[in-house]
Protein backbone atom coordinates (compact mmCIF):
# COMPACT_ATOMS: atom_id res chain seq x y z
CA UNK A 1 0.00 0.00 0.00
CA UNK A 2 1.54 3.38 -1.36
CA UNK A 3 1.30 6.26 1.64
CA UNK A 4 -1.01 8.10 -0.81
CA UNK A 5 -3.64 5.40 -0.12
CA UNK A 6 -2.84 5.06 3.39
CA UNK A 7 -3.89 8.89 3.60
CA UNK A 8 -7.59 8.21 2.21
CA UNK A 9 -9.57 6.82 5.03
CA UNK A 10 -11.76 4.16 5.17
CA UNK A 11 -15.46 5.11 5.38
CA UNK A 12 -17.70 4.14 8.14
CA UNK A 13 -19.88 1.11 7.28
CA UNK A 14 -23.90 2.52 6.24
CA UNK A 15 -26.58 1.36 8.90
CA UNK A 16 -28.75 -0.85 8.30
CA UNK A 17 -32.36 -0.42 7.25
CA UNK A 18 -33.90 -1.49 10.72
CA UNK A 19 -37.17 0.50 10.09
CA UNK A 20 -39.33 2.29 7.67
CA UNK A 21 -40.03 5.89 7.03
CA UNK A 22 -43.07 7.31 9.34
CA UNK A 23 -44.20 8.08 5.67
CA UNK A 24 -43.50 5.74 2.33
CA UNK A 25 -41.84 7.46 -0.30
CA UNK A 26 -44.57 7.21 -3.68
CA UNK A 27 -44.29 3.82 -5.61
CA UNK A 28 -41.71 4.79 -8.00
CA UNK A 29 -39.99 7.09 -6.40
CA UNK A 30 -36.40 7.80 -8.23
CA UNK A 31 -33.05 8.24 -6.39
CA UNK A 32 -31.06 10.89 -8.24
CA UNK A 33 -27.96 10.19 -6.03
CA UNK A 34 -26.09 6.66 -5.14
CA UNK A 35 -22.98 4.88 -4.99
CA UNK A 36 -21.64 1.47 -5.31
CA UNK A 37 -18.98 -0.56 -4.93
CA UNK A 38 -17.30 -3.55 -5.70
CA UNK A 39 -14.65 -4.97 -3.85
CA UNK A 40 -12.25 -6.20 -6.41
CA UNK A 41 -12.55 -2.94 -8.67
CA UNK A 42 -8.96 -1.61 -8.37
CA UNK A 43 -9.00 2.24 -6.55
CA UNK A 44 -7.67 5.44 -7.96
CA UNK A 45 -4.74 7.22 -6.38
CA UNK A 46 -3.99 9.84 -4.92
CA UNK A 47 -8.36 9.78 -3.23
CA UNK A 48 -9.76 11.67 -0.86
CA UNK A 49 -11.47 8.22 0.88
CA UNK A 50 -11.79 4.14 1.20
CA UNK A 51 -15.18 3.40 0.52
CA UNK A 52 -16.74 0.81 3.07
CA UNK A 53 -18.20 -1.82 -0.10
CA UNK A 54 -22.07 -1.28 -0.77
CA UNK A 55 -22.93 -3.34 -4.00
CA UNK A 56 -25.57 -3.37 -6.62
CA UNK A 57 -27.58 -5.75 -4.85
CA UNK A 58 -27.45 -4.20 -1.79
CA UNK A 59 -28.93 -1.35 -2.62
CA UNK A 60 -31.75 -2.68 -4.93
CA UNK A 61 -32.61 -4.43 -1.15
CA UNK A 62 -32.49 -1.38 0.36
CA UNK A 63 -34.44 0.45 -2.76
CA UNK A 64 -37.36 -2.05 -2.58
CA UNK A 65 -37.62 -1.43 0.71
CA UNK A 66 -38.10 1.54 0.45
CA UNK A 67 -40.88 1.96 -2.45
CA UNK A 68 -37.44 3.50 -4.53
CA UNK A 69 -38.50 2.25 -8.41
CA UNK A 70 -35.51 3.43 -10.38
CA UNK A 71 -31.51 5.06 -9.71
CA UNK A 72 -29.34 7.20 -11.34
CA UNK A 73 -25.86 5.83 -10.25
CA UNK A 74 -22.52 8.64 -9.40
CA UNK A 75 -19.78 7.66 -10.56
CA UNK A 76 -17.70 7.97 -7.37
CA UNK A 77 -14.39 9.91 -7.22
CA UNK A 78 -12.09 6.88 -5.62
CA UNK A 79 -12.88 5.07 -9.31
CA UNK A 80 -11.36 7.96 -11.16
CA UNK A 81 -12.17 7.95 -15.18
CA UNK A 82 -12.61 3.86 -14.45
CA UNK A 83 -16.63 3.35 -14.81
CA UNK A 84 -16.53 -0.38 -15.19
CA UNK A 85 -18.50 -1.07 -12.18
CA UNK A 86 -21.10 1.61 -13.09
CA UNK A 87 -21.31 0.18 -16.57
CA UNK A 88 -21.75 -3.08 -15.42
CA UNK A 89 -24.54 -1.61 -12.98
CA UNK A 90 -26.57 0.09 -16.07
CA UNK A 91 -26.17 -3.55 -17.92
CA UNK A 92 -27.48 -5.41 -14.96
CA UNK A 93 -30.75 -3.34 -14.74
CA UNK A 94 -30.80 -1.03 -18.34
CA UNK A 95 -34.75 -0.08 -17.43
CA UNK A 96 -34.10 0.60 -13.56
CA UNK A 97 -30.56 2.89 -13.80
CA UNK A 98 -29.46 5.46 -15.01
CA UNK A 99 -25.42 6.70 -14.68
CA UNK A 100 -23.63 10.01 -14.40
CA UNK A 101 -19.46 9.07 -15.29
CA UNK A 102 -16.11 10.75 -15.22
CA UNK A 103 -14.26 10.69 -18.23
CA UNK A 104 -11.35 12.32 -20.28
CA UNK A 105 -12.40 15.38 -21.64
CA UNK A 106 -10.64 14.71 -25.01
CA UNK A 107 -13.44 11.62 -25.29
CA UNK A 108 -14.57 11.45 -28.51
CA UNK A 109 -18.21 10.97 -30.15
CA UNK A 110 -17.91 7.35 -30.75
CA UNK A 111 -17.35 6.13 -26.96
CA UNK A 112 -20.01 8.82 -25.61
CA UNK A 113 -22.23 7.21 -27.98
CA UNK A 114 -21.46 3.77 -26.82
CA UNK A 115 -22.09 5.50 -23.14
CA UNK A 116 -25.59 6.80 -24.25
CA UNK A 117 -26.78 3.72 -25.66
CA UNK A 118 -25.80 1.63 -22.29
CA UNK A 119 -27.93 4.14 -19.90
CA UNK A 120 -25.66 6.91 -19.27
CA UNK A 121 -27.07 10.46 -19.08
CA UNK A 122 -24.25 12.85 -18.06
CA UNK A 123 -20.75 13.26 -16.73
CA UNK A 124 -19.66 14.48 -13.19
CA UNK A 125 -17.54 17.75 -12.49
CA UNK A 126 -16.10 17.06 -8.80
CA UNK A 127 -14.18 19.81 -7.18
CA UNK A 128 -13.93 18.68 -3.87
CA UNK A 129 -12.18 15.53 -4.33
CA UNK A 130 -9.37 14.16 -5.45
CA UNK A 131 -9.68 12.25 -8.88
CA UNK A 132 -12.39 14.42 -9.60
CA UNK A 133 -12.89 16.70 -13.24
CA UNK A 134 -12.53 20.29 -13.14
CA UNK A 135 -15.51 22.85 -14.88
CA UNK A 136 -13.04 23.20 -17.87
CA UNK A 137 -13.56 19.32 -18.79
CA UNK A 138 -17.75 20.20 -19.30
CA UNK A 139 -16.28 23.38 -21.89
CA UNK A 140 -14.32 21.17 -23.88
CA UNK A 141 -17.06 18.85 -23.79
CA UNK A 142 -19.91 20.79 -23.98
CA UNK A 143 -20.86 20.02 -28.04
CA UNK A 144 -20.39 16.63 -27.34
CA UNK A 145 -22.70 16.62 -24.08
CA UNK A 146 -25.70 19.11 -25.90
CA UNK A 147 -25.80 16.77 -28.66
CA UNK A 148 -26.47 13.35 -27.06
CA UNK A 149 -28.38 15.36 -24.23
CA UNK A 150 -26.27 14.97 -21.32
CA UNK A 151 -26.32 16.80 -18.30
CA UNK A 152 -23.44 18.07 -16.14
CA UNK A 153 -23.65 16.76 -12.47
CA UNK A 154 -21.66 19.41 -10.29
CA UNK A 155 -20.00 18.30 -6.70
CA UNK A 156 -18.89 22.07 -5.59
CA UNK A 157 -17.84 24.54 -2.98
CA UNK A 158 -20.70 27.44 -2.06
CA UNK A 159 -18.23 29.80 -2.96
CA UNK A 160 -17.76 28.38 -6.63
CA UNK A 161 -21.75 29.03 -6.85
CA UNK A 162 -21.86 33.12 -8.28
CA UNK A 163 -18.62 31.91 -10.65
CA UNK A 164 -21.27 29.00 -12.03
CA UNK A 165 -24.23 31.35 -12.85
CA UNK A 166 -22.09 33.20 -15.31
CA UNK A 167 -20.17 30.23 -16.77
CA UNK A 168 -22.66 27.32 -17.37
CA UNK A 169 -25.74 29.63 -19.20
CA UNK A 170 -23.03 29.77 -22.27
CA UNK A 171 -23.12 26.12 -22.30
CA UNK A 172 -25.99 25.62 -23.20
CA UNK A 173 -26.28 22.06 -21.10
CA UNK A 174 -28.40 20.95 -18.35
CA UNK A 175 -27.10 20.93 -14.97
CA UNK A 176 -27.33 19.77 -11.81
CA UNK A 177 -25.99 20.64 -8.28
CA UNK A 178 -25.19 17.78 -5.93
CA UNK A 179 -25.75 18.08 -2.13
CA UNK A 180 -27.47 21.57 -2.11
CA UNK A 181 -23.85 23.24 -3.22
CA UNK A 182 -22.70 22.43 0.07
CA UNK A 183 -23.79 25.58 1.53
CA UNK A 184 -23.34 25.69 5.06
CA UNK A 185 -26.25 25.46 7.88
CA UNK A 186 -24.91 26.52 10.61
CA UNK A 187 -26.22 29.65 12.86
CA UNK A 188 -28.26 30.73 9.68
CA UNK A 189 -25.21 30.92 7.11
CA UNK A 190 -27.79 29.38 5.04
CA UNK A 191 -29.77 32.62 4.54
CA UNK A 192 -26.92 34.24 2.16
CA UNK A 193 -26.53 30.95 0.03
CA UNK A 194 -30.00 30.37 -0.97
CA UNK A 195 -30.59 33.30 -3.38
CA UNK A 196 -27.54 31.79 -5.21
CA UNK A 197 -29.10 28.47 -5.26
CA UNK A 198 -32.28 30.04 -7.16
CA UNK A 199 -30.27 32.00 -9.32
CA UNK A 200 -28.88 28.59 -10.81
CA UNK A 201 -32.02 27.57 -10.62
CA UNK A 202 -33.54 30.24 -12.77
CA UNK A 203 -31.24 29.03 -15.55
CA UNK A 204 -32.93 26.94 -18.30
CA UNK A 205 -31.73 23.33 -17.71
CA UNK A 206 -30.46 24.16 -14.15
CA UNK A 207 -31.20 21.98 -10.92
CA UNK A 208 -30.69 21.52 -7.18
CA UNK A 209 -30.46 18.29 -5.62
CA UNK A 210 -31.87 18.34 -1.99
CA UNK A 211 -29.54 15.68 0.06
CA UNK A 212 -27.22 14.77 2.12
CA UNK A 213 -27.90 17.35 4.47
CA UNK A 214 -25.05 15.89 6.75
CA UNK A 215 -22.51 17.23 4.60
CA UNK A 216 -23.70 20.65 5.34
CA UNK A 217 -23.77 20.53 8.85
CA UNK A 218 -22.11 19.05 12.33
CA UNK A 219 -25.24 19.40 14.21
CA UNK A 220 -26.78 15.92 14.29
CA UNK A 221 -30.26 17.73 13.67
CA UNK A 222 -29.48 19.37 10.58
CA UNK A 223 -31.26 22.96 11.91
CA UNK A 224 -31.79 24.84 8.78
CA UNK A 225 -32.29 22.09 6.03
CA UNK A 226 -36.23 22.02 6.44
CA UNK A 227 -35.76 26.30 5.79
CA UNK A 228 -34.28 25.71 2.63
CA UNK A 229 -36.21 23.21 1.22
CA UNK A 230 -38.93 24.68 1.98
CA UNK A 231 -37.77 28.13 0.70
CA UNK A 232 -36.58 26.12 -2.39
CA UNK A 233 -39.80 24.48 -3.15
CA UNK A 234 -41.66 27.34 -2.62
CA UNK A 235 -39.68 29.17 -5.88
CA UNK A 236 -38.57 26.14 -7.91
CA UNK A 237 -40.70 23.12 -7.62
CA UNK A 238 -40.17 21.97 -10.62
CA UNK A 239 -36.36 22.44 -10.95
CA UNK A 240 -35.33 20.05 -7.44
CA UNK A 241 -34.55 16.42 -7.20
CA UNK A 242 -33.88 14.07 -4.22
CA UNK A 243 -31.42 11.31 -3.76
CA UNK A 244 -30.60 9.34 -1.43
CA UNK A 245 -26.15 9.33 -1.31
CA UNK A 246 -26.31 5.90 -0.05
CA UNK A 247 -23.84 4.60 1.06
CA UNK A 248 -22.77 7.96 2.63
CA UNK A 249 -19.17 8.39 1.70
CA UNK A 250 -16.40 10.07 3.83
CA UNK A 251 -18.22 9.82 6.60
CA UNK A 252 -16.16 8.79 9.61
CA UNK A 253 -18.39 9.66 12.59
CA UNK A 254 -22.11 10.00 12.81
CA UNK A 255 -23.54 7.96 10.24
CA UNK A 256 -26.73 9.25 9.62
CA UNK A 257 -30.13 6.37 9.47
CA UNK A 258 -31.94 6.46 6.06
CA UNK A 259 -35.53 6.34 7.41
CA UNK A 260 -34.20 9.78 9.57
CA UNK A 261 -33.14 11.20 6.27
CA UNK A 262 -36.31 10.72 4.16
CA UNK A 263 -38.87 11.31 7.64
CA UNK A 264 -36.83 14.59 7.64
CA UNK A 265 -37.25 15.33 3.94
CA UNK A 266 -41.05 14.31 4.07
CA UNK A 267 -41.99 16.75 6.99
CA UNK A 268 -40.04 19.32 5.25
CA UNK A 269 -42.67 18.84 1.88
CA UNK A 270 -45.87 18.69 4.46
CA UNK A 271 -48.66 20.35 2.92
CA UNK A 272 -46.83 21.13 -1.06
CA UNK A 273 -48.24 19.85 -3.56
CA UNK A 274 -45.01 19.27 -5.47
CA UNK A 275 -43.91 16.41 -3.73
CA UNK A 276 -44.25 14.31 -6.26
CA UNK A 277 -42.97 16.43 -8.90
CA UNK A 278 -39.67 16.11 -6.70
CA UNK A 279 -39.64 12.64 -5.96
CA UNK A 280 -40.49 11.30 -9.55
CA UNK A 281 -41.18 14.23 -12.28
CA UNK A 282 -38.44 16.29 -12.60
CA UNK A 283 -35.92 13.23 -12.39
CA UNK A 284 -38.32 11.44 -15.17
CA UNK A 285 -37.92 14.32 -17.58
CA UNK A 286 -34.08 14.75 -16.94
CA UNK A 287 -32.97 10.99 -16.73
CA UNK A 288 -35.19 8.47 -18.18
CA UNK A 289 -37.43 10.32 -20.83
CA UNK A 290 -35.69 8.00 -23.01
Amino acid sequence: MSSLDREAPLCLPRRPLTRLPANALPPDTIDTHFHVFRADAPLNTPRSYTPDIATLADWTVFADRLNIGRGVLVQPSVYGLDNQVLIEALVSFPDRLRGIVVIDPQTNRDEIARLDRLGVRGIRINTRNKGGLPLSAAETLATSLRDFGWSLQLQISPEQIPELAGRLPRLGIPFVVDHLGFIPLADGAWRQHVPALQRLADIPGGYIKLTAPYRLTRDRSHAGFAEVVKALVDSHPQKLLWGSDWPHTELWSDMPDDADLIDEMQDAFAGITSARKILIENAEMLFFSR
